[in-house]
């Protein structure tokens, strides 16, 4: 008897297969997380550098097209209707030598000009600390002088918790100086593996921005190669919705925090106050971090002001305010838009969710992420209740009680009372 082969047997089988190794990938997690955890870290440590160069490839690639497109390809074509695979080979050589060129000229200009003036901050800050702690003491004493009450309270304050903390330096900080300087050896030995993992992924880059069309090419091939026409055609458009989404977010974040950090520098400088050069950096790098970064920046900077000058701590905290008013209410939505669609609550809950698992990147990322995310859940909704012939926007549902299930007709919450003659002519009826 010739057996008759089924593809539904192939499915079940398929079927049976991903049940099983969800099943034991989940017991893994539930009874084995921390080995499970320490794999994965391992598998990511190892591919670091590929995953540094394909991050440098995305950031670097609209600078390579503006190039390309806008410079060099009027100069190779030269009224030719087409270029040969010669000429658009040699194009794309010159327009990746050329953006790697912009970013070591961008490297340079930062370390030329913004370094000195940061280490030169520091150097102050560190021989100068002494001064500027007897200036806020000196101040913190006349502001004491003038309120006894507050005087009295705060003495309390500390008669309490200087025995604590006094215990805690010697019982606790003291024995653990070796751990502390273990840690920091191996920061400092993680920050130079992270530089040469960046400088091995810089090289990818070139590999990849240099054959990106082939790279996108073998990945859509493979994509309608794995799914039928309808199925590819929906995952290329979510691949494409990512990354409108992911490249809108970081390149206009980076352009909106570095026009936050000039503006920055221009309104301490005009200020007096200290160290612009060093708080503009810190709050330029810290306003990446949606929502929370400007309070990041802002706060350090404001202890630093204050130990030198109290009423510039004060100028310093109200520029700040309007500073990212203006951010937040005119330049971030003129350069981002609606880039993730997100509200408030969902933007504060995905910082928080993704910060908790993957710290600061984390904060940065999780906003996009989280985007992606709730459109693509916003999208299956919408997707299925359309096939049940029922409506998408949401202030529909805000007063629903219940939908009839042959007229499909919405019954409110809470209805609207009947009128004396609407209730006479029911009881009629």
């Amino acid at each position: 008897m010739k057996f008759r082969w089924d593809k539904k047997y192939l499915y079940w089988g398929i079927t049976a297969l991903l049940v099983i190794g969800a099943s034991i990938c989940l017991f893994f997690l539930m009874f084995r997380g921390a080995n499970f955890k320490d794999g994965v870290t391992k598998i990511i440590a190892i591919a670091m550098p590929i995953i540094d160069g394909l991050v440098l490839a995305y950031l670097l690639t609209p600078v390579l097209n503006v190039i390309e497109n806008k410079a060099l390809k009027y100069i190779f074509k030269k009224g030719r209707q087409e270029l040969s695979d010669k000429q658009r080979k040699y194009m794309r050589m010159s327009a990746v030598t050329l953006t790697l060129l912009f970013v070591f000229f961008i490297i340079y200009a930062f370390c030329s000009m913004v370094l000195p003036q940061l280490f030169k901050s520091i150097q102050s800050i560190v021989f100068q600390f002494p001064v500027y702690v007897n200036n806020l003491t000196e101040w913190l004493q006349k502001v004491l002088a003038d309120n006894p009450d507050v005087e009295t309270y705060i003495n309390d304050l500390i008669n309490t918790y200087t025995p604590e903390l006094r215990s805690w330096m010697n019982d606790t900080l003291l024995p653990q100086m070796n751990a502390v300087l273990k840690v920091v050896s191996n920061y400092a030995f993680n920050v130079l593996k992270a530089l040469w993992n960046m400088i091995i992924g810089l090289i990818i880059s070139v590999y990849i921005m240099g054959s990106k069309e082939k790279f996108i090419g073998q990945a859509k091939k493979a994509i309608y190669a794995a799914f039928d026409i309808k199925r590819a055609n929906s995952v290329i458009e979510d691949i494409r919705f990512v990354h409108r989404t992911f490249g809108g977010f970081i390149s206009g974040k980076l352009l909106d925090s570095l026009i936050i950090g000039i503006l920055c520098f221009a309104g301490t400088s005009i200020m007096g106050t200290p160290y612009p050069v060093l708080i503009s950096v810190i709050i330029g790098v810290t306003n990446i971090v949606p929502f929370f970064g400007p309070y990041l920046g802002a706060i350090p900077s404001a202890i630093l002001i204050l130990m030198i000058n109290p009423i510039q701590c004060l100028y310093f905290l109200l520029f700040i305010l309007v500073l990212q008013q203006f951010d937040g209410n005119i330049l971030g939505p003129k350069i981002l838009g609606d880039s993730t669609g997100l509200s408030s609550f969902w933007v504060i809950f995905s910082i928080t969710l993704f910060g908790g698992f993957m710290g600061v990147p984390g904060m940065v990322i999780g906003v996009p992420t989280f985007a992606v995310i709730y459109a693509m859940c916003r999208r299956r909704i919408n997707r299925n209740l359309k096939k049940k012939d029922l409506p998408t926007e949401t202030d529909e549902y805000k007063e629903l009680g219940s939908i009839d299930e042959v007229s499909k007709e919405f019954i409110p919450n809470h209805p609207v009372p009947e009128t004396g003659k609407e209730a006479k002519e029911k009881k009629n009826n």
